[in-house]
């Protein structure tokens, strides 16, 4: 398979898979209202079920990370994705915290982290030219937020034409279609010996403890906490804040799809703009934004507009960060264990994640409303653009072939 043929295959099953397991996860918040009304659980229980899986999803990327170097993408994803049908199919039999948490924050979080950025942005890593990586990065980013924009209204439509257990259902069958998806991944005995080949180098554990010690590392771990705090209050709690100004549910879904969509263009760009320039500067603008873009939002009248143009103007950012920091964390190590070590700075994504769903739940429970919420993601998202600034792109291992 020549070069270009086989970048854009990987590239875009990559990319239609993420678009299946980003598009169902993000579009959970929606769940949140009925759950609620079904089971009586409180708003506040149900905001742990997911922030649990928040931090669950970004756990499971390491470790499937793992699993993938040893037995193969493919493997990998189809164990998860099976995974990730069961915890939604289970779902509405689950009347207890812990039997939610489970099916919804452990399950379901799991299995879709396997089909999620680390492992699918390494194995394209492996599979593609250097020249191509930043670029391939933007591509499977923008997949994962089509899917949110796909997603967001049929997930609303199928509420409201099924309720919500059928919507669950109906979510967990489409789930499996990334197994499909995943066939091209699937790696021929050649490719593994020439891996293992590779594997010569460093071995994991030295690798860790180089990234470990490695300053560069930690301030992209930092930046990335801030990123998932931000992401997971919005895509958890945006449809309460619609439903706090008086406006319909379908804005909130509508809101959802137009952050997907917008973010298309903004990981496509961001694919690009790796290939030119620092990716910590394309960082550093990012988080910058996103302070200044919630800023004007709490000053903004809370009308239907205003909520789009806000999920317009963030979605631009929204998961943009995920091609610059991968690039980074390949940059600076190499793309041997891209999936392992990415995998680690997107459990600090989501433990941020797990804060900022678990957080706005309490929010609201305390006060009836979001504003301290809203003026820490300005706060964090300030500081995540100043520790971005230090970061210094340049390998820290003397003999690059070593990490090559």
């Amino acid at each position: 398979m020549s070069p270009t043929r086989t970048f854009w295959t990987i590239t875009l099953s990559a990319a239609a898979i993420l678009a299946v397991t980003m598009g169902i996860r993000q579009s959970l918040g929606l769940f949140v209202s009925p759950l609620n009304t079904a089971t009586g659980l409180g708003i506040v229980s149900i905001s742990f079920a997911m922030a649990v899986g928040q931090f669950t999803w970004g756990l499971a990327q390491p470790i499937f990370g793992i699993l993938a170097d040893r037995v193969g993408s493919f493997k990998a994803i189809a164990l998860g994705t099976m995974l990730m049908a069961l915890g939604l199919a289970v779902t509405p039999y689950m009347s207890s915290d812990f039997g939610l948490t489970m099916a919804l924050g452990v399950m379901m979080a799991a299995g879709a982290g396997a089909g999620s950025f680390s492992i699918l942005i390494g194995a394209a890593a492996q599979k593609v030219s250097p020249e191509k990586r930043s670029m391939a990065a933007g591509i499977i980013n923008a997949g994962g937020s089509f899917g949110q924009f796909i997603f967001a209204p049929v997930t609303q439509a199928l509420i409201h034409a099924l309720n919500w257990v059928g919507a669950l259902w109906a979510l967990a069958a489409t789930s499996l279609s990334a197994i499909l998806l995943a066939l091209p991944l699937r790696e021929k005995k050649a490719a593994s010996t020439q891996k293992n080949s590779l594997q010569q180098g460093l071995t994991l554990r030295q690798q860790l403890n180089i990234s470990f010690r490695d300053r560069s590392y930690w301030c992209l771990h930092a930046g990335f906490f801030t990123c998932g705090f931000h992401i997971a209050f919005l895509v958890t709690h945006l449809p309460g804040e619609v439903n706090l100004c008086g406006l319909t549910a379908s804005v909130g879904a509508t809101s959802l799809a137009i952050i997907g969509l917008s973010n298309v263009f903004g990981s496509l760009y961001a694919g690009w703009l790796g290939q030119h320039h620092r990716m910590k500067i394309i960082l550093f603008w990012m988080y910058a934004s996103r302070a200044l873009i919630v800023a004007i939002y709490l000053l903004a009248p809370k009308t239907e507009l205003t909520f789009y143009v806000f999920a317009a103007a963030l979605g631009f950012t929204w998961l943009s960060t995920v091609p610059p920091t991968s690039g980074l964390v390949g940059k600076l190590f190499g793309p041997r264990y891209l999936a392992t070590l990415f995998g680690l700075t997107l459990l600090s994504h989501q433990i941020g994640g797990f804060l900022g769903a678990w957080l706005g739940g309490i929010a609201f429970y305390s006060t009836g409303n979001y504003e301290w919420m809203w003026g820490a993601d300005i706060a964090l998202a300030l500081l995540a653009a100043a520790l971005n600034l230090p970061i210094r792109e340049s390998h820290p291992v003397k003999d690059l072939s070593l990490a090559q």
